[in-house]
């Protein structure tokens, strides 16, 4: 294999895991031209076609199946020798790639950064706000805070407390829709989730079952922003009540333990002195957030 080869090898590696070339464009932030030009070359490398075309995306052929877990053996390599490397470094300087839901960057946690970044000003963080689970062991990050049920990578994994969620609305709505509404919620805008949440028995199970849902999205920062507009009811983090007072949780409704925090980081950079410093500082903040975070369900 030629050394040309090896750089585009990253290319076809992303198409073939997210089936386009957008979704390969996405994963490398590179666009799609890009993408399709190095697939196109590499094709031209070895003689083959590695994909067939379609509206439907792009679908390995036989060759590109043979091909797939040479290349993901080898950039394992690759990654291992990095993690390795990164794992020697004793130093509190250097670049921290850390995700985290948009839901929790804004109010919650970007407070927490600032005083990270004064207390440890030789670190720089490379922030990446996203819902979308990163995989720490393909590198794509080397730090992640995710709120889910349960986490079953092979990583380091510190796991917090769960969250309480209230159903919320703007004081407005509650005031003139709400107390106005049929006992089923007749009348009233629930706002809707979208994608892997999109769900109508969480509806059912509500105390509104009769409201509407209306304009979905799959972004909670985006039901806060509309909460805030006095548009309708959402399902928040019983924190938001704190940080912005013209919401009120809707009478009738109860709060809810539900996913939990977990702040995740790949095993070998455990012995890296400035992912340590991040991690260890960002837990130590999360867990003092906890009454807070749970609300009027948190005991100590």
């Amino acid at each position: 294999m030629r050394a040309i080869d090896w750089e585009m090898m990253p290319f076809f590696l992303a198409v073939a895991r997210k089936g386009s070339l957008r979704g390969g464009a996405e994963t490398l932030k590179a666009n799609h031209v890009t993408v399709r030009r190095n697939i196109e070359a590499l094709e031209a490398s070895y003689g083959v076609r590695l994909f067939t075309r379609s509206r439907r995306g792009f679908k390995l052929t036989d060759a590109g199946e043979a091909l797939l877990p040479l290349a993901e053996e080898a950039e394992q390599s690759f990654l291992g020798a990095r993690r390795r490397l990164d794992g020697l470094d004793r130093t509190e300087s250097g670049t921290i790639r850390f995700s985290l839901p948009p839901m929790m960057a804004f109010d919650i946690i970007a407070p927490i950064l600032a005083r990270f970044m004064d207390a440890y000003p030789g670190i720089d963080l490379d922030l990446r706000l996203t819902d979308v689970k990163e995989d720490i062991n393909r590198a794509e990050t080397d730090v992640s805070l995710r709120v889910a049920f349960e986490v079953t990578d092979d990583v380091v994994a510190h796991r917090l407390y769960p969250i309480t969620i209230g159903t919320y609305a703007h004081k407005s709505y509650i005031d003139t829709a709400v107390s106005n509404s049929d006992p089923g919620g007749a009348g009233l805008n629930w706002i809707g989730w979208t994608g892997a949440q999109e769900n109508p028995a969480w509806l059912k199970q509500s105390p509104f079952p009769n409201a509407a849902v209306r304009h979905g999205s799959d972004e909670g920062y985006m039901h806060l922003s509309l909460l805030r507009q006095g548009y309708g009811l959402s399902k928040l983090p019983v924190i938001y009540e704190e940080l912005y007072p013209e919401l009120c949780q809707v009478p009738g409704t109860e709060y809810e333990l539900s996913r939990t925090i977990w702040v995740l980081l790949h095993t070998q950079l455990r012995r890296t002195v400035r992912v340590r410093r991040f991690v260890d500082f960002l837990v130590n903040e999360l867990s003092e957030l906890q009454p807070r975070m749970q609300g009027p369900l948190y005991r100590a």
